[in-house]
């Protein structure tokens, strides 16, 4: 088979890849869901503990997701693409030593046995992939209401926002946002976004065989410590009850400096259900009309009869 002949050629095959590095892959911990859905609160908690590290957005679900499922999904049959179906099996070991390779290159402390928290939203398109390539991983699949998810992007991207500070910051002028002059359209597009990111992240955790756990950004803002406790649970990592403790009171968000908080800022209004306040009726219906099947599906009206 084509994977053997790689094996030969790699003395060992991609499993080789974390004894040369000491890096276990069962090791990495993935934060997959999309923008704005508070898994940079989620990474923080996790990465005060001791024994672990975190990986802030390396893009490569987003590196291959984009290739493989947007600029030429419909050449998955075709030989000559670099990420054809025939050497599947080759390419996703190439995937799984890149990963490993560049968590090992960057954080070197994690090969003798600490957590690698991978915070990943903007690369979930790339989820299915890198869990095939990575089967020993763990996942958090951490999903927020789309509508909140909208209302929340569709501030950001407002002129004089966090969003331009950052911009400003790499040296840049923040471009002329839909969320401006086109919001109806501009949030059609995030709407579209969240079933890309989220829906890819889903099949994921679906067909994931490893340690995984899903978290609504709902829960973790009303039992912050009860649900972060069920995420270790879920991925069998023992944890000090006492420093969990801590970690969530330092990063809670009555902790947050007033002034970092509010209308623009990153850190918004961390209010579930605020999207009625934040968005018209005709953008509520856009969005429940694009994003319907997953919002049905992570959150169902329950009947009152």
């Amino acid at each position: 088979m084509i994977r053997d002949a790689w094996r030969k050629i790699k003395g060992g095959g991609a499993s080789s890849t974390g004894e040369r590095t000491g890096l276990k892959p069962e090791n990495l911990v993935w934060v997959f869901g999309t923008a704005r859905t508070g898994s940079s609160w989620l990474s923080a908690m996790m990465g005060e503990m001791g024994g672990y590290s975190r990986w802030h957005e390396p893009l490569v679900g987003h590196l291959f997701g984009n290739l493989y499922y947007v600029r030429a999904g419909h050449r998955s049959e075709d030989e000559h693409f670099i990420l054809g179906a025939r050497y599947r099996e080759l390419w996703l070991g190439t995937v799984r030593d890149f990963v490993l390779d560049s968590a090992a290159a960057r954080f070197p402390e994690v090969t003798g046995g600490r957590y690698l928290i991978v915070k990943e939203p903007q690369g979930s398109m790339g989820a299915p992939l890198l869990m095939e390539a990575l089967p020993e991983s763990r996942m958090i699949l951490l999903v927020r209401d789309p509508r909140d998810v909208v209302a929340s992007n569709l501030d950001a991207h407002k002129k004089d926002t966090w969003t331009a500070d950052l911009m400003r910051k790499g040296g840049k002028q923040k471009p002329p946002s839909l969320a401006e002059s086109s919001p109806d359209a501009f949030v059609k597009g995030q709407a579209r976004r969240y079933m890309r990111d989220v829906g890819n992240a889903k099949l994921a955790y679906d067909a994931h065989r490893g340690r995984k756990v899903l978290i609504k950004y709902e829960d973790l803002r009303a039992d912050t410590l009860g649900t972060m406790k069920r995420i270790y649970v879920g991925l069998e990592i023992p944890v000090d009850e006492g420093e969990l403790a801590r970690s969530v009171e330092k990063h809670s968000w009555e902790n947050i400096p007033e002034e970092e908080k509010g209308e623009g800022k990153f850190h918004r209004k961390a209010e579930p259900g605020g999207w009625r306040e934040d968005l018209t009726p005709e953008q509520v219906e856009i969005v429940e009309r694009v994003a319907g099947p997953l919002l049905g599906e992570l959150y169902p009206v329950r009947s009152t009869a």
